[in-house]
């Protein structure tokens, strides 16, 4: 098997199947060339990503110690639903639950008469994460609100340099050369590469991690693109990091900040703050978002501003013949919600359950890309919410409040305002939780709740919200600094 590309895309693949097929006695080949940059601006997660390090045996306090990691409680969306408003979105529950009565048809009915408090205030993340503390979620919760979850932030590029020593160490050959020319097979299929080095190299199996050069899946099979920009516009990002104004309060969420043309984003890490500026290039120009980006900085800048120019959307297939897309190299949905690298994990994932024989059979290709497909919208219809619900002025965000929306999401949203309901499609990456953070925070109303709510009485039913929230604020502050939780941990550099 040749992976064609490294970053982070490449070595997670190849750490993966190293260490999953590694007995079967496959021949890995990893080609990628130290001459060629790579995006890495990767550097916040999802939860997901400590399913991966526990796939691979991997303690990810030891992953954040060699990657200068932090921990990732929640979003922060500032300015998005109207200017100087600010909330969280965080990972896991909500408040609690009254038997078969969810907590968001409570909290509608509560929002009805005046006194729900807001969603941060009943979310664990969102507390310690304001507090700037950190805890781990006990295993067996005695309370609802006790249940959350967390991910990281991480250097991409040592993350990267850590799991290619991870699969080198099981038997994964790297060569450091460019392609000079992909070999085509019989039919839809690749036969080999040719190297600048002179070297060609065959193989049965082919995964292209190239990036946004697509040199397998798109040059060389044609897949086509399925372009999203009419729901996406932000076309460009900017990426700067800088020195920390503080490195003793290191913030363990990400923030996602609101502009004139699109968003900046921040993320910290233990040895400095990685920033960044998602625009539309109808909308700025490349010098005016680095000024903005500049203007947003805490600290000194830390390297020079890297410009990547990215199209949204995805191959129509992402598996042809006998080569698989990874990664950036099957499409790309902007970093809003830091899914990059879960979407890696999940090509990766399929790629294990529908593992080919010799044959390749098209039916596991078939599987794989309807797969891929759905998962893709689920994740772009989450992230064309932020956009359609904003509440800012200027001609980019009055663009998105009025275009048209894809129709998965326009039945979500009107159901929700229906009955406060809360849709389930299959092969979701954000769960009811994430659709209620959104739909609350952007002010989408519920028009009406479970009947069954109606069933306890409002004064108790404030009573016992007004005592969780307050239990939650107490717990949350009463935990140790993020810096300290780090410490105890092993996590520090």
């Amino acid at each position: 098997m040749l992976i064609v590309g490294g970053g982070t895309a490449g070595w997670m693949t190849a750490a993966s199947l190293a260490h999953r097929l590694g007995r079967l006695g496959m021949s890995i080949t990893l080609v990628e060339s130290s001459a060629v940059g790579t995006i890495g601006v990767g550097e916040a997660t999802v939860p997901a990503i400590r399913r991966y390090f526990q796939s691979l045996g991997l303690d990810a306090f030891q992953v954040m110690k060699s990657t200068n990691g932090t921990v990732k409680l929640a979003i922060e969306f500032d300015g998005w639903a109207r200017e100087g408003h600010s909330f969280l979105h965080p990972f896991g529950r909500y408040g609690l639950e009254a038997g078969p009565v969810a907590f968001h048809d409570l909290w509608n009915r509560l929002r009805s008469a005046g006194d729900a408090g807001t969603l941060d205030d009943y979310a664990m993340g969102s507390r310690l994460a304001r507090a700037g503390r950190m805890t781990l979620p006990p295993d067996q919760p005695r309370v609802d609100f006790e249940n959350f979850d967390w991910a990281v932030h991480f250097d991409a590029g040592r993350f990267a340099a850590y799991l290619r020593s991870f699969a080198e160490a099981r038997g994964v050959r790297r060569i450091d050369a460019r392609i000079a020319e992909v070999l085509r097979g019989d039919g839809e299929s690749i036969r080999g590469v040719k190297l600048d080095n002179g070297e060609t190299h065959e193989a049965a199996l082919f995964i292209d991690c190239s990036g946004f050069h697509r040199l397998l899946i798109e040059k060389s099979l044609q897949s086509g693109f399925v372009d999203w920009r009419h729901w996406l516009p932000c076309d460009r990002a900017i990426a700067l990091p800088c020195a920390h104004a503080d490195v003793d309060a290191i913030a363990p969420y990400t923030r996602a900040r609101a502009l004139e043309a699109g968003w900046t984003w921040r993320i910290p890490l233990q040895n400095r703050v990685g920033n960044g500026y998602v625009y539309s290039s109808d909308h700025i120009s490349d010098d005016a978002a680095l000024a903005a980006l500049r203007a947003q900085l805490e600290g000194e800048a830390l390297a020079e501003p890297n410009l990547v120019r990215f199209r949204t959307g995805h191959v129509k297939r992402f598996w042809i013949g006998n080569c698989v897309a990874i990664g950036l190299s099957s499409g790309f949905l902007e970093p809003l919600e830091s899914t990059s690298i879960s979407l890696i994990q999940m090509g990766i994932d399929k790629l294990l359950h529908l593992w080919p024989d010799t044959a390749i059979s098209p039916v596991l290709a078939d599987e794989y890309n309807r797969l891929s497909i759905t998962e893709f919208e689920r994740v772009r219809d989450f992230i064309i919410l932020h956009y359609s619900a904003n509440g800012r002025q200027g001609e980019l965000w009055r663009h998105c409040r009025d275009m048209p929306l894809p129709e998965t999401l326009a039945r979500r949203i009107a159901a929700y305002r229906a009955r406060g309901m809360l849709l389930k499609y299959d092969l979701e990456s954000f769960f009811e939780p994430s659709w209620l953070c959104m739909f609350g925070n952007f002010g989408i109303e519920a028009g009406s709740w479970d009947p069954l709510a109606n069933l306890l009485p409002l004064p108790d039913l404030q009573e016992v919200t007004r005592r969780v929230r307050e239990d939650i604020r107490r717990v949350a502050s009463g935990c140790m600094t993020h810096r300290e939780f780090l410490a105890k941990a092993g996590a520090l550099a």
